[in-house]
């Protein structure tokens, strides 16, 4: 380990004789200086680890020192070491960035603690985090290989999140891939379990079946309607627990965050399915029956997702809410999400309000197609970071901004998430087949049946039968489906792309969060 730089900035220094030769001890390297001045011209010349910085020197004060020294490096790390305890002088030194504040006098093990937290704090947290998942794999291994239950398994998916998000604080490339292999093992499992299942939960006799899409207004949205509080349901579309995760933190700024929760994407996990099932709260092959004209199978020219508005009113009737004041707003560009900030005060008038934010899903589906954003989402850490950051200056941000001192309910949903995927499998199909790469449906479909979860009778699965002998097939884990035509070049094309449609953790188990103002 590289032997830290410590300059000790401070117009008596000789005092300070005993702790530098403590520090010295400790293995770091240290240099003085009795004045700001010196100090800034030293810090442009030398690398410096960490500054401790005294505040009261003749000359310029520290704090005027430390904004010199952070227009030459604004990371540098300066510990404020003051006899002031004045609260407006503390307030200054934090809104200027310091890393710690000690006061005089100081005895040396107080500034090693200091130092120590500031230089070692990132690999100490990374041994920390390392060991600890260490400890957990064997209990996460033995709860997806112990038969869990829907609910279990969103347990176990949420932990897995955890730690995913956890092992980013982790050097170990070696403990990184144990998590990725662990992760994959689980998504075979689980894949094994909806397998078994999903057929069950579509029958309108199950009395276990998990909240999925067709339930999730019954269930988790319209019971928050309250007198004198606006309810806002936010969709923001393709958005995976873990992205959820990178902006919870957003969100909590303005809103008091009361459950954290999740349920179950309905097959497809795509947006004409599982959205149109959200609104309809009816299974598509119901939504095909009661509103034929309204529904569009894969094959058939015309958007899938443009009668939302009227699938939920129909929705609300069914469920006794037809006479509530409801709007319904729907973004797919920035000028869209600009009109809906200007009009942010106007929707506290109403009930219920439904915000469908179409961003992600764009974002997922330029990442196919854009070499710019195959660069910026080129793993799980870029795809959150770069919803992080979409989400923070978003209209969407904006306008909940706008309303946030304001009385109301906010829950935060979405239709399906993602998945990156890696392996290729082929399918063989006629002219009619479907081009998604996680699911197909037609009539001729060749494939291996260990690779995909086939429903022969699409109605067993609810979903509608666009053709006599049409089956559907969904792809398992990190699977891509490709044809045989061309099959090299689309391979390497998509492989690495995040697609949704298919059967995995991060593609079923989807968030569902509910908030109030504080």
């Amino acid at each position: 380990m590289s032997i830290a730089s410590i300059l000790w900035v401070d117009d008596e220094i000789e005092s300070m004789t005993s702790q530098i030769m403590f520090l010295e001890n400790k293995g770091y390297e240290m240099h003085t200086k009795t004045n700001g001045f010196d100090a800034v011209e030293f810090v442009k010349d030398n690398f410096v680890d960490v500054v401790l910085l005294d505040e009261t020197m003749p000359g310029i004060t520290g704090l005027q020192t430390l904004q010199r020294m952070k227009e030459i490096n604004s990371h540098l790390p300066v510990v404020l070491i003051t006899k002031n305890e004045a609260e407006n002088l503390m307030d200054e030194a934090i809104g200027s960035q310091i890393s710690d504040y000690l006061i005089k006098p100081v005895n040396p093990n107080q500034v090693w603690l200091s130092l120590k937290k500031i230089i070692d704090n990132k690999r100490l947290v990374a041994e920390k985090t390392t060991s600890a998942y260490q400890q957990e794999f064997r209990s996460l291994f033995m709860a997806f290989n112990d038969n869990p239950d829907h609910r279990q398994w969103m347990d176990i998916y949420k932990k897995l999140v955890y730690w995913e998000l956890e092992m980013q604080k982790s050097d170990s490339p070696e403990m990184q891939d144990v998590f990725f292999s662990q992760k994959h093992e689980a998504n075979t499992e689980f894949f094994k379990f909806i397998s078994k299942h999903y057929a069950q939960w579509m029958s309108p006799k199950c009395d276990d079946a998990p909240i999925m899409s067709h339930n999730l207004l019954r269930f988790k949205v319209l019971p928050h309607l309250e007198k004198g509080a606006p309810l806002f349901f936010v969709l923001i579309d393709n958005l995976r627990f873990d992205q959820w995760k990178s902006i919870q933190s957003i969100f909590a700024e303005s809103f008091r965050i009361h459950e954290e929760d999740s349920f179950y994407s309905i097959l497809p996990t795509a947006t004409q399915y599982s959205r149109n099932a959200i609104f309809a709260g009816l299974l598509p092959v119901e939504i095909e029956k009661n509103f034929s004209a309204q529904w569009k199978n894969d094959d058939e020219e015309g958007g899938k997702n443009l009668h939302e508005e009227e699938l939920l009113k129909a929705q609300l009737r069914r469920l006794g809410k037809g006479d509530i004041k409801i709007s319904f707003t729907k973004i797919t560009n920035n000028l869209d999400g600009q009109r809906m900030v200007d009009n942010m005060h106007n929707l506290m008038q109403n009930d219920l309000n439904v915000i469908v934010y179409n961003f992600v899903d764009m974002l997922s589906h330029a990442r196919t197609e854009m070499e710019v954003l195959k660069e910026l989402a080129g793993d799980e850490t870029s795809y959150r970071s770069l919803t992080a950051s979409w989400f923070e200056h978003s209209p969407l941000h904006q306008a909940l901004k706008k309303v946030a001192d304001k009385q109301l309910n906010l829950i935060v949903a979405t239709d399906h998430g993602s998945t990156r995927v890696k392996t290729a499998v082929r399918v063989v199909g006629d002219k009619q087949t479907t081009a998604n790469l996680r699911y197909k449906h037609g009539r001729n479909l060749s494939y291996e049946a260990k690779d995909v979860l086939a429903f022969r009778n699409p109605s067993e699965a609810g979903l509608p039968v666009p053709n006599v002998n049409s089956s559907y097939i969904f792809a398992k884990g990190d699977q891509f489906l490709c044809y045989p035509n061309n099959y090299n070049h689309f391979v390497n094309y998509y492989r690495n792309t995040f697609q949704h449609g298919g059967v995995s953790l991060e593609e079923m188990i989807i968030p569902v969060i509910r908030m109030s103002t504080r």
